[in-house]
């Protein structure tokens, strides 16, 4: 998790296929623009193998990672990049624990986790991890700057 540097920042945020098909998005949403972080750019995409290969390629050879790769192909997600103050560190508090069963309750995923896999929404966790996701989806912002703050 990124260190608070009161820095703008650009991050990436990810409501997958569990979080979208129980209706989670506008829940996710709302969270990150209540804490007030600006969604700079918003798409819903049917994820192509290829693109959650480069997504997860830090996970490349672990036991989970066939079915990571499975499960965020299997449905329609909604990617984002999100600005404002520290906002890698911003949404990764917003989001809680990758498991559910220990994330607190009050974040995201301790409300609507599930299991460690099925945690309804995925968030950059490092500064050079946001700038490589975001550069996955949303090149042009990257181009512009936006992935450099």
């Amino acid at each position: 998790m990124s260190t608070p540097n009161n820095l703008e920042e650009v991050t990436f945020v990810m409501v997958k296929p569990d979080g979208v098909s129980r209706g989670l998005t506008g829940e996710v949403i709302l969270r990150i623009e209540r804490k007030g972080l600006k969604i700079l750019a918003l798409n819903k995409i049917n994820m192509a193998r290829g693109q959650a290969e480069l997504l997860y390629l830090p996970h490349k050879g672990k036991s989970f990672y066939e079915g990571l790769i499975s499960f965020i192909t299997s449905g329609p997600v909604v990617i984002m990049a999100v600005k404002g103050r520290n906002a890698i560190s911003a949404v990764r508090n917003l989001i809680g624990s990758t498991d559910p069963v220990i994330a607190s309750p009050g974040s995201i995923r301790g409300d609507f986790g599930l299991q460690v896999q099925e945690n309804v929404v995925h968030a950059s966790s490092s500064p050079e991890d946001a700038k490589r996701e975001l550069g996955i989806f949303f090149k042009g912002l990257i181009n512009e700057g936006g992935g450099d703050s």
